[in-house]
């Protein structure tokens, strides 16, 4: 009987000393904030701008050197298009897609460091914006998301006034200098009809809500 009680005793003991589980693991390390996994964010943020994104001005660029701390960066594309790296100086971004972009750091690099290993990565998509104008709640400037419609996009202004015209909302597109009118119907596409008149958004659309 004794023997037994000597057993149980050190197990309860290490149970005890054992230390808390860390609030938002689940056994894998992963942490949580405000309900979304910090990992599920940063794999959104990364994977936003897609492969075929063109980089413009007041875009956010993270790059990331492998073992070249010194050289790994976030910063802006300026207005001139340009971005300014060590040993590099300035480099023309704009009009080049992330893995262009990451491919001539690289080429340049290889003068510096052996095997330079570069990634590219759009933080901020500030170039590519569309405009809301007329009766809703916030107008202004947007930027525009991967496949938004205009559906979407409404959802950024914060509601219609209550004198918008719901039925009459329409999107001013200019494409090789000419501007087209594109014919949006709130409520129809709300409820589900003339689905064709959700189009996906580009850079520059205007949408208005007279």
């Amino acid at each position: 009987m004794r023997s037994h009680i000597m057993l149980v005793v050190p197990l309860i003991l290490g149970l005890l000393s054992a230390p808390p589980a860390m609030p938002g693991q689940d056994g894998g390390g992963t942490k949580e904030s405000g309900g979304i996994r910090s990992t599920d964010r940063a794999q959104k943020t990364a994977t936003l701008a897609g492969s075929d994104y063109v980089i413009g001005p007041d875009d956010i660029l993270k790059i990331s050197v492998w073992k070249e701390t010194d050289l790994t960066t976030s910063m802006p594309v300026r207005p001139d298009g340009k971005i300014s790296l060590s040993l590099l100086g300035d480099i023309t971004a704009a009009g080049l897609t992330p893995m262009q972009l990451g491919a001539i750091i690289t080429e340049d690099l290889k003068k510096y460091i052996a095997d330079p290993r570069v990634t590219v990565v759009v933080t901020a998509m500030n170039s590519h914006k569309f405009f809301i104008l007329g009766e809703v709640q916030h107008t202004g400037s947007f930027p525009v998301l991967p496949n938004m419609t205009v559906l979407q996009a409404l959802s950024n202004a914060g509601g219609f006034s209550e004198f918008a015209d719901r039925k009459g909302v329409y999107v001013l597109r200019n494409e090789n200098g000419t501007q087209t009118k594109l014919r949006f119907n709130y409520k129809q596409v709300l409820k589900g009809k003339n689905m064709k008149e959700n189009i996906v958004l580009k850079p520059g659309d205007t949408i208005v809500v007279p």
